[in-house]
């Protein structure tokens, strides 16, 4: 376990929740069509800052690191390819948001569909080729800068990300948080800090 699959987890949970939530459209319901919009959007927001941060601050020190550059090559162009799925995504829930069309609902769904293909290729390919090679250089002077620069996020924006890789966490999320960042620290960051992603996403998923 790693906060790297702590945040994948999270990504999986939500592409499953939004399909699921898109098939069960049945009928015109603008605020329903709204809050999917939204909570696509946090998801879509978070998973993009996510690859970002892989591109601009962990591949170049893992290249610096004697890490294959062929590999962080085949990672960078799943990444592109993962943006032009989620974006394709976007379009499609946008339009559905403008609607709340069960047949606009039925397209964005077939949308989440490839989308949800296109990243799970990805994370399955980092995490069996990618994070073995990685995870030896986590004590090293080069990779404790790395995470302090990743640490260094607006409050607001750190809130928002705990509180959504928290929301349906799975066992061995929990335990791999747990051992690594203090219960009042947690409490903090995900349900004070977090407290927008709380009111506004969160809730999507229950209804």
């Amino acid at each position: 376990m790693s906060m790297n699959r702590v945040i994948h987890a999270a990504v999986r949970r939500d592409l499953v929740r939004l399909e699921d939530a898109l098939g069960k459209i049945s009928g015109t319901d603008r605020q329903r069509a709204a809050d999917l919009g939204r909570a696509y959007a946090n998801l879509h927001r978070e998973l993009t800052h996510h690859h970002e941060t892989e591109e601009q601050l962990i591949f170049p020190v893992l290249s610096g690191l004697g890490v294959d550059t062929t590999l962080l090559g085949e990672m960078d162009m799943e990444h592109h390819a993962m943006a032009e799925a989620l974006s394709g995504t976007a379009r499609v829930m946008d339009r559905y948001v403008g609607t709340a069309a069960v047949g606009d609902a039925v397209t964005a769904k077939e949308s989440v569909v490839h989308a949800r293909a296109v990243v799970e290729r990805h994370l399955e390919h980092e995490e069996r080729e990618l994070e073995p090679v990685f995870m030896p250089h986590l004590e090293s002077p080069e990779w404790k800068v790395v995470e302090k620069q990743i640490r260094s996020q607006p409050p607001g924006q750190a809130g928002r990300f705990f509180a959504w890789i928290q929301d349906g966490t799975g066992i061995e999320e929990q335990r791999y948080l747990a051992s690594t960042m203090p219960a009042p620290v947690r409490f903090v960051l995900s349900r004070i800090l977090g407290h927008a992603y709380h009111r506004d996403v969160a809730p999507v998923w229950r209804a």
